[in-house]
């Protein structure tokens, strides 16, 4: 009965000790001069191999613990396709821009590069558009295909879940107007900064994409027509819709498929 209890023992300690470790860190931001923590979750492996990063962005009101607390199996998704997901400060409602109207919030720097350059140096990482994705979830899943479409030298692949996709759809809603101007004087901000019109101006980089809706989602309409004017441009692309609403349930749910989809992305990097 001891030996069983101890074999027992030894096994759950070896459970817990060849699992993800998850590191919260703080990060500097030379654009906004002030630091902001940053969520890391490194799986368990040769520390000296480096590790493609897949960047994942929290929602409107949200913040860069948001993804752990809510779906701690991350740990597990690390785990399982080898792969670092770094969960960083976005703001409470800053859409991942730089806002043009406000300069104070410099957030597509900050996420976009400042994040990555921090990481690239404390851990070890593929330092290169091959090892590196992004994707988030409603304002996040917009930053996700904001930054990969404006920064495809950067980003090899991007995506989004339940994504804010038009802007236009938003003029009053989730501080939008604060952070790229009213629609009157800043009407073209409001063009330029919508990913759904971002694709027509597809990057020359090679770029992976994919993204995801839920049947029952606010975001649904503008999400399937992003979509189908993909289609109409040839824009190699994953698009999923499924049942579900704006909610964790949904993610919970979708961030493994991405995950998967980015862990095939990097299979396919040269050597």
């Amino acid at each position: 009965m001891k030996k069983n209890l101890l074999i027992l023992v030894l096994l759950i300690t070896v459970h817990h000790t060849n699992a993800a470790s998850v590191d919260t860190v703080s990060i500097y931001s030379n654009a906004m001069h002030q630091s902001f923590k940053c969520v890391v979750i490194s799986p368990d492996t040769d520390k000296s191999k480096p590790l493609p990063v897949v960047y994942l962005l929290h929602g409107y009101s949200g913040w860069y613990s948001n993804w752990i607390i809510r779906v701690p199996q991350l740990k597990d998704f690390a785990d399982q396709f080898k792969i670092m997901i770094v969960c960083p400060e976005g703001g409470y409602s800053s859409w991942y821009f730089d806002s043009p109207v406000d300069s104070t919030m410099r957030y597509e720097t900050y996420v976009g590069r400042e994040v990555p350059d921090y990481i690239d140096a404390h851990y070890p990482t593929i330092k290169d558009r091959s090892g590196r994705a992004i994707t988030g979830l409603s304002m996040g899943g917009h930053g996700g295909l904001f930054l990969g479409l404006r920064h495809s030298d950067f980003f090899g692949a991007c995506g989004s879940m339940s994504g804010g996709v038009d802007l236009n759809t938003m003029h009053t809603k989730f501080d939008v107007m604060k952070r790229i101007g009213d629609t009157v004087n800043h009407a073209q901000n409001w063009n330029e900064y919508s990913v759904i019109n971002m694709v027509e101006h597809y990057p020359k980089d090679s770029l992976a994409i994919i993204f995801d809706i839920g049947t029952d989602d606010f975001f649904y309409g503008s999400n399937h027509a992003l979509h189908e004017k993909m289609v109409k441009l040839k824009i190699p692309h994953d698009y999923t819709e499924r049942p579900g609403k704006h909610d964790w349930a949904y993610w919970r749910n979708a961030v493994q498929y991405e995950l998967l989809f980015f862990r095939n992305y990097f299979d396919k990097r040269k050597p």
